[in-house]
């Protein structure tokens, strides 16, 4: 009886671990995301629909888009010379600091 509790410890250890690493600084983010501002905003909400809107996206969906960039996964001419220089501690801190952002969509209730 003792081995599947220490099976679901040991899952709930690793899920805990995994979610604390994933998570970013918002403040070294906030820093770092001088280059993206141009295009996307100062705080994500770009005023350009040629540019994404970052702010209030999920922080793994930026986190995997800016990864895809990277490795060349997604292609994106502008994107891939940005992202081939940001580290794994990079876009986690990009993710955090654009996901804190309320996303300035306003929604009409009719």
């Amino acid at each position: 009886m003792k081995k599947p509790s220490l099976a679901i410890a040991a899952a709930v250890l690793a899920l805990a671990l995994i979610d604390a690493r994933a998570a970013g600084s918002v403040d070294a983010g906030k820093q770092k995301s001088a280059p993206c501002q141009q295009c996307h905003g100062a705080d994500g909400n770009s005023t350009n629909a040629q540019f994404p809107r970052l702010a209030g996206q999920y922080p793994d969906y930026i986190a995997k888009a800016l990864s895809d960039y990277k490795s060349g996964d997604r292609k994106n001419p502008v994107m891939a010379p940005f992202a081939a220089g940001l580290s794994f501690e990079d876009i986690e801190d990009l993710a955090a600091w654009f996901s804190s952002r309320p996303n300035g969509l306003v929604v009409r209730h009719w």
